[in-house]
């Protein structure tokens, strides 16, 4: 795709935003910033690499000072479950189910795409729940860096195969202690 229509495209994406009313922080974390957004009450999206063009907000929301909270917990070890209102977000049916069923794996667990394709009903449909996972549009919080590939081999992601190593390391980690102290 040429520059100039990536930069056309960025900039509808950053007009959809401000018509939504959306707001927008920066989460500093050890995998990067974090661009966390907000409508209405409800956490619309998070993005690896922080904010992008998307103006920060200078008095954010409670939720996006939750979202802070809770991003600064899980990333110390402290939290292993999320507790923030999520908008619904946009996607064909097929992954919407495969977003809830990743919401579903439990903190520092795991499940094959190959697991995930057959519990939403098409075994067969590995490769697209990888492109369901990639559409993400909450990672982190819906934690797609637990979907690995066959036999657990570390395959795929969006935010980055470091960035999915590092997450699954922590969430080890942190159960790790807590088990055994």
């Amino acid at each position: 795709m040429g520059a100039g229509i990536v930069d056309c495209m960025e900039r509808r994406r950053v007009a959809t935003a401000a018509r939504r009313h959306e707001s927008w922080i920066s989460v500093p974390a050890p995998i990067g910033d974090l661009g966390v957004a907000a409508d209405a009450g409800e956490i619309t999206a998070v993005h690896f690499g922080g904010v992008g063009r998307y103006p920060i907000a200078a008095n954010p929301p409670l939720v996006l000072r939750q979202a802070r909270e809770q991003f600064e917990a899980y990333f110390a070890g402290e939290l292993t479950d999320f507790d923030l209102p999520l908008a619904v977000p946009s996607g064909s049916d097929f992954e919407k189910a495969v977003w809830k069923a990743i919401a579903e794996i439990g903190y520092a667990e795991m499940a094959t795409y190959g697991e995930i394709a057959a519990q939403v009903g098409d075994k067969d449909a590995a490769r697209a729940v990888g492109i369901a996972c990639n559409r993400n549009p909450l990672p982190v919080i819906v934690a797609c860096h637990r979907v690995v590939g066959a036999g657990g081999k570390l395959v795929g992601f969006g935010g980055g195969l470091d960035r999915k190593r590092f997450l699954l390391q922590l969430e080890a980690r942190v159960r790790v202690e807590r088990e055994f102290g």
